[in-house]
């Protein structure tokens, strides 16, 4: 497993700001964007081009295109909130859903909606998911990707405990991951500390009403 943390003042600045509080649904959603444009651009960096050639007003271009088609994969709900900012950057990326829920008594992840195409898949999927807690998502994630045929997964969260990441590097080996902070840790209730809450609930503005 391949981890990059994407060390920055602008990231820093960020977290504390999603980390408090106080800070309002409608902020929340917008400094997610923010971190995830920073995490999307670090995680394309190594996306392979070919030439294309172009009419500019005043003459010929040889520039290059990206030659790998895309996809993203937000699991489901949290991970919506980070699929605007990466379409932003790439428009022509295809959009598949993962939808996972943590059961409350054994904080396992149980899948309850997957439609991925059969034999057509991606050259690189983006998994999307703000919170690395466990790594029971997206260990998950990245098994139904493998096994719809992807060669390379990535994945993309903005904060993470080690405990999560601990488990990709066993069993997820090829995975690239980039996280804008590695927490202390998990509590009792597998809930990232110091972390920022449920993020889906703070995303959707849901918190105390499911």
């Amino acid at each position: 497993m391949n981890l990059q943390i994407i060390e920055h003042p602008v990231v820093r600045h960020h977290l504390t700001q999603l980390r408090d509080h106080t800070t309002s649904p409608e902020q929340f959603r917008s400094i997610v964007g923010r971190l995830t444009n920073l995490l999307v651009f670090r995680a394309t960096e190594c996306l392979e081009l070919r030439p294309r050639q172009v009419q500019t007003p005043l003459t010929d271009f040889l520039g290059n295109e990206l030659s790998q088609s895309i996809g993203l994969v937000p699991i489901l709900r949290a991970g919506l909130g980070m699929i605007d900012p990466v379409l932003s950057l790439l428009p022509t990326a295809e959009v598949w859903h993962l939808g996972l829920y943590r059961d409350e008594t054994t904080s396992r992840p149980v899948e309850y909606y997957s439609k991925l195409p059969p034999g057509r898949p991606v050259d690189v999927a983006m998994v999307l998911d703000p919170m690395l807690a466990t790594g029971g998502s997206a260990v998950l994630a990245y098994h139904t990707l493998k096994r719809w045929g992807v060669p390379q997964v990535k994945l993309l969260s903005i904060i993470s405990a080690p405990e999560g990441i601990d488990r990709l590097q066993h069993e997820c080996p090829d995975l690239d991951v980039y996280v804008c902070a590695v927490d202390k840790g998990l509590n009792e209730r597998n809930f990232i500390v110091p972390g920022l809450g449920d993020a889906g609930d703070r995303i959707f503005n849901t918190a105390g009403n499911e």
